[in-house]
């Protein structure tokens, strides 16, 4: 057998770069003869774009192009919804939508064009709130309603569950929005060559999907796109999807020149995707000896303005949010939700962050009522070996129970110490 990687230590493939400041970021890549393009965002929430006068924009000195909704050949995407629009035309519905976007000679002149585009917006009543946006007299943030998806899990039944259960305990648990705030911020480059060729530069984690997204979105054939991934300063997710890239190339192929833009901090906070606000409300039967034998739960995600990666997410969740727990009965129901804030995308943990805060502190809250240790509580309920999972999978090589008993173990040693 080949030992020689096996159980060795070998310094990371890129450190050295990195100290010594060599390593490729987004923002790095530099090309002869190339102009900087800028995003004019939404200053509203929910709104009517009335008309778009570009014209004095186009004027100024320096000004290479301007693309609006109508330039894009097929201005809309989305991973499982295909709701966004990559800029808005009839319609704003969030502070970050992207409503014209301006090539220049450099990022002044860019944002200098920015400011001279004429908007006229007509304001839409905004919802900020989930449970608001569900209410049947809603206002539409889009046109088939604010419920985007319904999801849900059974097994066992969960109310005959509650009827043979000593206890009943409810609770609701809140997140909220966390921004990925990775050092790095969103930045690309794409460049055209005369047999209508494109690459494109860009800070991503995942370079096929995006590829594939441009070649939709600008209606070209895939194999005349190449993405070629630089060095992520930080991901967490964030950089999972689109932003800037079918719209840099889209004006690449108009100037006929290389098209770089970088986010600044406040693009990164207004128009990046954000991790989901849920609302969980958990209803949990238990015996008088602490066994667990029926669970309820809720989940209401907050998708905000646009679906992007949120059913993924919403469906990891209720698969997850029942807790590594020996529960015969469960039922989970989850609603992604339209609402008028960011919005919600892949980020670590892709849900189950969310309810693994749930349904931990249900746990212990429940031990608490019981006066029952709780970890005594856990090594009673938890997953073994062979044990069917809330859709009927069997876990095989589960180990939690040795861990947790280790862990513990462990910390009362050095407590001891």
């Amino acid at each position: 057998m080949d030992t020689k990687v096996i159980g060795k230590n070998f310094p990371n493939y890129y450190s050295k770069k990195q100290v010594t400041g060599k390593l490729i970021f987004g923002a790095d890549i530099k090309y002869p003869n190339a102009c900087y393009a800028k995003i004019l965002r939404s200053k509203y929430a929910h709104a009517k774009i009335k008309n778009i006068d570009t014209l004095k924009a186009r004027s100024l000195n320096g000004v290479l192009a301007i693309i609006t909704g109508k330039d894009i050949p097929h201005n809309i995407f989305g991973s499982t919804h295909k709701d966004q629009p990559m800029i808005a035309q009839d319609k704003v519905r969030y502070m970050g939508d992207p409503v014209a976007v301006v090539a220049a000679e450099d990022e002044n002149i860019a944002e200098k064009a920015l400011n001279l585009i004429d908007l006229k917006y007509e304001k839409l009543p905004a919802i900020f709130d989930s449970i608001e946006a569900m209410k049947k007299n809603a206002f539409p943030i889009h046109r088939n309603g604010n419920i985007a998806s319904h999801l849900q899990i059974k097994k066992g039944d969960v109310e005959k569950g509650f009827k043979k259960s000593d206890f009943i305990f409810e609770e609701t648990f809140k997140t909220n929005a966390v921004e990925h705030v990775h050092i790095e911020p969103h930045a690309a480059t794409a460049v055209t060559d005369e047999d209508g060729h494109l690459t494109v530069w860009s800070a991503v984690q995942r370079p096929f999907l995006v590829a594939a997204d441009i070649s939709k979105i600008l209606k070209i054939p895939l194999n005349k796109v190449r993405v070629i991934a630089t060095a992520v300063g930080g991901g967490f997710g964030g950089k999972n999807e689109i932003t800037m890239e079918p719209l840099i190339s889209l004006l690449a192929f108009k100037t006929k020149r290389p098209v770089q833009m970088i986010y600044t901090r406040e693009e990164e906070f207004r128009a990046s995707t954000v991790r989901h606000p849920f609302i969980m409300k958990y209803k949990s039967g238990v015996k008088k000896d602490g066994k667990i034998v029926s669970r309820k739960v809720e989940i209401i995600s907050d998708s905000g303005a646009y679906v992007s990666w949120g059913e993924s997410v919403l469906k990891k969740a209720i698969i997850h949010c029942f807790g590594p727990y020996q529960i015969p009965n469960l039922m989970a129901d989850g609603y992604l939700v339209y609402t008028n804030n960011s919005i919600g995308g892949s980020m670590r943990g892709f849900g189950v962050t969310q309810v693994a805060f749930a349904y931990e502190n249900h746990t212990d809250s429940i031990a608490r009522n019981l006066n029952i240790d709780p970890v005594k509580f856990r090594l009673k309920n938890i997953y073994d070996e062979g044990c069917k999972n809330a859709t009927d999978q069997t876990l095989h090589n589960v180990t939690i129970r040795e861990v947790l008993t280790k862990a513990i173990k462990i910390s009362q040693e050095m407590r001891e110490k």
